[in-house]
């Protein structure tokens, strides 16, 4: 499956979780400012860094989504895999809704 296709399938992912992804300009923001998870007015939202690439946009999302009940939902094997790779990579990333 093609970089590209996984993240699709991730943002496809996150929308099934009631997770918000949008990708933003955040080095105009004027602050330092990392992509990741939060919450506002109680609404999961990962925003994304538009400008970085595609395999850190990847990496950012699946870590935000791994902590997330998605067991009982179809996942393809490759989004599947990135989950645990991705998701494993920053042990120290916890939800807390």
């Amino acid at each position: 499956m093609k970089p590209e296709q996984i993240y699709q399938e991730l943002k496809d992912l996150a929308e099934k979780l009631g997770v918000t992804v949008s990708e933003q300009s955040l080095r105009t923001s004027g602050i330092t400012v990392k992509s990741g998870v939060c919450l506002i007015k109680g609404e999961m939202h990962c925003i994304i860094d538009k400008n970085i690439s595609l395999n850190k946009k990847t990496t950012v999302l699946a870590q935000s989504l791994y902590g997330l009940p998605h067991e009982n939902l179809f996942v393809v094997p490759a989004v599947r895999d990135a989950l645990q790779k991705y998701g494993r990579t920053n042990s120290s990333h916890k939800m807390y809704i």
